[in-house]
């Protein structure tokens, strides 16, 4: 899994650094966090300046509990039903700040969005017997974006919830035939990171 991870450097006018961290998925939490503290912390750095949340933010009501059916929360995160799921079980991670786009979490955003992912998939399993989860964020209009505060989707899936479920977030394109990965590829797509 690549994780991306932004942070300013502190200094009078801040220098965006990147960083892409290749973590294996079999890591678990507690050193998942380890890794990204160690390869993201820097010695008076800040977050990222939050977005102007406009007005009647949908995520920044988390306290109407019209608006927000809060599942679990932390420190810079909280878990909600999504008000149009997609399949039982359907939450969302949203970030306490508003932030428009993934890239603008901070390094403890990311962690407590991990944290709290686990969490909310451990209440979604003992309400319901999900075979297998989507897991995605829809970064940027192009990509379906409608509500522009971050917020990350976790999706139970079951056997049979669609004809076939090979590809799954490939399938969001169209002309997308699974038969055609049986074939291996003689050049790489794309470039290397």
């Amino acid at each position: 899994m690549l994780l991306p991870v932004r942070w300013p450097r502190a200094q009078r006018r801040p220098v965006q650094a990147c960083m892409r961290i290749r973590i294996n998925a079999s890591l678990g939490l507690p050193k998942l966090a380890r890794v990204v503290t160690l390869l993201t912390s820097t010695k008076g750095s800040r977050p990222m300046p939050a977005s102007s949340p406009p007005a009647g933010c949908l995520f920044c009501q988390s306290t109407n509990a019209e608006l927000n059916k809060i599942v679990a929360d932390n420190k810079t995160c909280y878990a909600r039903w999504d008000n149009f799921p997609a399949s039982d079980g359907h939450l969302e991670i949203v970030p306490k700040r508003h932030v428009v786009s993934f890239f603008e979490l901070t390094p403890e955003e990311v962690q407590d969005a991990y944290a709290l992912m686990v969490e909310a998939r451990e209440a979604v399993a003992k309400r319901w017997n999900a075979q297998g989860y989507t897991i995605g964020v829809n970064e940027g209009r192009a990509a379906g974006r409608t509500v522009d505060h971050l917020h990350i989707h976790l999706i139970p899936r079951y056997f049979g919830d669609v004809p076939d479920p090979r590809g799954g977030v490939r399938r969001i394109l169209p002309d997308c035939d699974p038969d055609s990965w049986a074939k291996p590829r003689r050049e790489p797509v794309g470039s290397t990171i």
